[in-house]
């Protein structure tokens, strides 16, 4: 007579076995998509979209910040884009996140061909205010100081501007973040708010 240990243990439908591993598999596809979806409703995520490929360049009499990170990133272009070149339809970028900036006597410009669009706003008593604000640019320049500055963090332990960066790429966060004279070539720009008093858009044969 056969014992209860001798009894096999009838084998799991397979349907529910499949649906079981598919279930598993898709829990870590899930948390990421829940994360990103979130970080660019957050607007610290610029690279989250298409790019143009058409650079814009941003300049400012000051950039104050609080929350400051930055690290290597890369953009993309729709396929085919006629602005793709030899690029292959990607550009390497500084990603520049500030969890709160303000921006004295901001102008932001792109060249069209024949004209440029001209952006214009804030003033020293009335700044540009962003939160969330991320910038990727190939080119930044200014007279810049931070405070509590870490140099060569890897960018996915970051926390000074809410936003992780990818894992074991170079990077550097700061308490603060001061710029003068700031100007910048950028492909993208994302922020949660951005607040422009003052605003005026005009075509010019000049830009900032």
């Amino acid at each position: 007579m056969a014992t209860s240990e001798n009894v096999p243990t009838p084998p799991a439908p397979r349907g529910r076995v499949r649906l079981r591993r598919a279930a598993l598999m898709a829990i870590p596809a899930c948390v990421a998509g829940g994360v990103l979806m979130g970080l660019s409703a957050q607007g610290v995520l610029a690279s989250q979209f298409a790019i143009s490929g058409m650079a814009f360049t941003v300049t400012a009499d000051e950039l104050n910040g609080s929350g400051f990170e930055q690290f290597g990133g890369l953009d993309n272009m729709i396929d085919n884009s006629p602005n793709a070149g030899s690029t292959g339809g990607q550009v390497i970028v500084a990603v520049s996140a500030i969890k709160s900036a303000s921006l004295t006597n901001l102008c932001q410009s792109v060249n069209l061909g024949g004209t440029n669009l001209v952006i214009r706003a804030g003033t020293a008593t009335t700044p540009v205010t962003a939160t969330n604000l991320t910038t990727d640019s190939d080119l930044l320049s200014g007279d810049a100081s931070f405070s509590n500055i870490q140099i060569g963090g890897d960018a996915s332990t970051f926390t000074e501007a809410g936003v992780a960066g990818p894992a074991g790429v170079f990077g550097q966060q700061a308490d603060t973040v001061d710029i003068k004279n700031l100007r910048q070539d950028n492909y993208a720009t994302t922020a949660a708010s951005f607040k422009l008093p003052g605003l005026h858009l005009s075509f010019d044969n000049s830009g900032c």
